[in-house]
């Protein structure tokens, strides 16, 4: 079988520069003695050919798109069943791994803030996740409170990971290339078991937050009905942007307890 087209409607910009492929899965750190790793859209296998040298830890790709799962099949036969076809974004994970799993891949742009939010759903089996995304996307992550591109991930994925953005990748290593640069970034799960607050609360409040960014939190979370007494706190005179994780946990908690029921 030929190589693989890459196809546009699944987002796919194929890797062709085998140097940084191999620096990508260089970066798994492996927590906790991980053992299991998924790769997520594996197209032509240029990061599977790296990992699986690595006998320290079981390799699995999943990939939506059927050439290059007959691709993969036909270049990678050790890999036999864990090569599965199928949708990440579908896929029930518990399935596949008993246990913790590391997530790795060159994430399909159009895609890629579904994969962060299916990563935080599986948090507690998920201690690490290195990504080449959007480089927008990824200085979003990794910005600290107070910057113009902090947001919704940001927040969300900084309460639960530590996130450290690993190196920018110009345009011109992949097939076809993207309009844009890419990065790579890594996630490793930090000390955080469970916030200090309700967390489905705490995830619409985030959310709620940046919905009208420019509006102070008065404005933006007018809709839970909050007394008085308790808007009248100088949090509510400030923006999504300018609070910390810690700050939205404690607004959460604030929240809570003043909730009209």
């Amino acid at each position: 079988m030929g190589n693989v087209r890459p196809k546009k409607h699944l987002g796919q910009h194929f890797l062709v520069d085998q140097n940084i492929a191999r620096k990508i899965v260089e970066q798994l750190t492996l927590p906790g003695g991980v053992k299991d790793v998924l790769e997520i859209g594996p197209g032509m296998g240029v990061l599977t050919q790296y990992l699986i040298q690595h006998q320290e830890y079981r390799t699995t790709v999943v990939d939506i798109d059927r050439e290059s799962i007959a691709y993969l099949q036909e270049h990678f036969p050790t890999l036999g069943d864990r090569i599965i076809s199928a949708d990440f974004l579908k896929t029930d994970l518990s399935k596949l791994f008993p246990g913790p799993f590391a997530i790795i891949g060159n994430f399909p742009y159009n895609i890629s803030s579904q994969i962060f939010f299916k990563v935080l759903e599986q948090r507690d089996v998920v201690p690490e996740v290195v990504c080449m995304i959007q480089k927008e996307v990824a200085e979003r992550i990794a910005a600290p409170p107070g910057s113009k591109t902090y947001g919704i991930l940001s927040v969300l994925l900084q309460a639960f990971y530590t996130i450290d953005y690993k190196f920018t990748v110009g345009e011109k290593v992949f097939n076809p290339p993207p309009k844009v640069k890419s990065a790579v970034i890594s996630l490793v799960r930090n000390e955080v078991e469970k916030l200090a607050c309700n967390e489905k609360l705490f995830f619409q409040v985030v959310k709620l937050s940046f919905g009208t960014r420019r509006k102070t939190l008065r404005n933006s979370l007018r809709s839970y009905n909050l007394p008085p007494e308790a808007t009248a706190q100088p949090v509510f005179d400030k923006r999504a942007e300018q609070l910390s994780v810690q700050d939205f946990v404690q607004l959460t908690q604030l929240i809570e307890q003043n909730i009209q029921p």
